[in-house]
């Protein structure tokens, strides 16, 4: 597996040795064993599967008390996949980082604890499955405005129509409300 930071260190694009042949392709999505000697060691409690459509924006989630860390892979299709840094201690607290995932590339994201995840549907369609460690709690969760300009994401938006959102991603929280998340 090759592991590479992207521009918060924290954040890591995970390439997987894939193996195929004239039946297909295999590799490994998860490894304990390796995962922990890369130090990525997690127990995952919850695997969410998410479809939608080109032009939908999900996002930018996280939650609260019940944090979550994220292993994040597009199944079909492809989708900009963005996270943010929430942890208000944290040197690089409002920085993004992201980077395009898709069926073909096999790769995945790990977004650790505290950060706001999201991502924006490239191809006619998506499905994205992500491993989570620590259960959905409704209580918990938290929206972050999904184009604050205090953050930047400068997502590949396809058109010039506004992207599709959630009622709950049109309400996202401001940067500067969101400090006050894990104080």
């Amino acid at each position: 597996m090759k592991i590479e930071p992207l521009r918060i260190a924290d954040v890591l694009l995970l390439t997987p040795q894939v193996h195929g042949d004239a039946r297909g392709l295999f590799f490994e999505a998860w490894n304990a064993r390796d995962f922990a000697a890369a130090g990525l060691a997690a127990t995952w409690v919850q695997d969410n599967m998410s479809e939608s459509q080109r032009g939908v924006l999900r996002g930018l989630h996280c939650q609260v008390r019940q944090v979550q860390a994220k292993l994040v892979r597009c199944v079909a299709g492809s989708v900009f996949d963005v996270a943010v840094d929430v942890r208000a201690q944290s040197p690089t607290f409002g920085q993004w980082c992201g980077a395009p995932l898709d069926a073909q590339a096999q790769q995945s994201m790990w977004i650790p604890a505290g950060f706001a995840h999201g991502y924006y549907v490239l191809s006619e369609r998506a499905t994205v499955h992500y491993k989570v460690t620590d259960y959905h709690s409704p209580a918990d969760e938290r929206c972050l405005q999904w184009d604050d300009p205090d953050v930047g994401i400068p997502w590949p938006l396809i058109g010039v129509a506004p992207p599709m959102l959630a009622a709950k991603d049109r309400r996202g929280a401001s940067l500067v409300q969101a400090r006050e998340w894990f104080r």
